[in-house]
């Protein structure tokens, strides 16, 4: 049984996608995913298809440029999909393809989860901040 070299075991490691390693691709999306804007689109398309507008009514805070440049990315990493109806003034649906509809639990859950600790995490910062332990 041959030995494989470090080079070769990172080759497999990348063709395995291993986000621990550096140059694996994962890292981009998990780097996409982890974006505040990116999970707060992905919990609101989860309710169903919605216009630019109401995402941007949705997401306080949010600038339309952030909003459009999310959507976008969303959309070529085949999360989103985007229908245009040719009406007038034009129509622009969102809604997520059924990869997105996949991850869209997990954003969702992230979300509640924050919501439900932020309590406890302020807490713990506040206690940090003072020089206090949790």
């Amino acid at each position: 049984m041959a030995t494989a070299t470090a080079a070769q075991r990172r080759k497999q490691a990348k063709e395995a996608y291993d986000a621990f390693l550096a140059e694996c691709p994962t890292r981009q999306l998990l780097e996409t995913l982890s974006d505040k804007w990116m999970g707060l689109v992905l919990a609101s398309l989860g309710h169903g298809p919605m216009r630019h507008s109401e995402l941007a009514r949705k997401i306080a805070g949010v600038s339309q440029k952030m909003l459009t440049q999310t959507l976008r990315t969303l959309e070529r990493d085949g999360l989103v999909a985007r229908t245009v109806t040719p009406t007038v003034p034009v129509r622009v649906d969102y809604e997520l393809t059924p990869l997105g509809r996949d991850l869209a639990p997990v954003m969702v859950a992230i979300k509640t989860w924050a919501e439900a600790h932020m309590d406890e995490v302020r807490a713990a910062r506040t206690a940090y901040d003072e020089g206090q332990p949790a």
